[in-house]
């Protein structure tokens, strides 16, 4: 009996903290259908109001040669995490980007976190809590062992990939 006990509590705990993977809601602040939270490449490239600028972007961008010759010899098994709004317009022109620059350097997806926020730049659930998010998208290196090596928020200084190589040249 203690061990069904434990099996059940075990199960409405991982319930409870299970997030929803593409879940879409009703954005008040902006009116309209958005993603939320946990999301995968795959739906936030299909997601209509997103794709209409992903498709385009992605496809127009060009990144500096000689700068992803340096990243590729950098970049190794870190991870990244990317906040952003399907609703907020320095994200569909920047994921777009960035996304074009992991596909270029190889970059492992299983090593790219995707999180979307509503209008008030939250999430549910606690998922973005302590990352002090204020501007979408936020572009979140980390090394291997989950340490914090820079930050690309809102767009560049330079360009993408020269604030990802400012980032990853500072870890080296």
């Amino acid at each position: 009996m203690k061990i069904l006990l434990s099996i059940t509590l075990i199960i409405i705990a991982m319930n409870v903290t299970a997030q929803e993977i593409n879940k879409k809601i009703h954005d008040q602040v902006h009116n309209k259908d958005i993603l939320i939270n946990a999301c995968s490449r795959e739906r936030l490239v299909t997601f209509p109001e997103f794709k209409e600028m992903y498709d385009p972007l992605y496809a127009a961008y060009t990144p500096d040669a000689a700068t992803m010759i340096e990243l590729k010899k950098l970049v190794k098994k870190e991870k990244i995490k990317i906040v952003f709004g399907t609703w907020c317009g320095d994200s569909k022109v920047n994921v777009p980007n960035f996304f074009k620059i992991l596909d270029a350097l190889q970059f492992k997806e299983k090593n790219v976190e995707l999180i979307a926020v509503d209008g008030n730049k939250k999430a549910e659930n606690g998922i973005i809590d302590g990352l002090e998010i204020k501007m979408v998208p936020t572009f979140i290196i980390y090394d291997q062992k989950g340490k914090e090596l820079g930050r690309i928020i809102e767009g560049p200084k330079t360009t993408l990939e020269g604030d990802l190589l400012a980032i990853f040249k500072k870890k080296s």
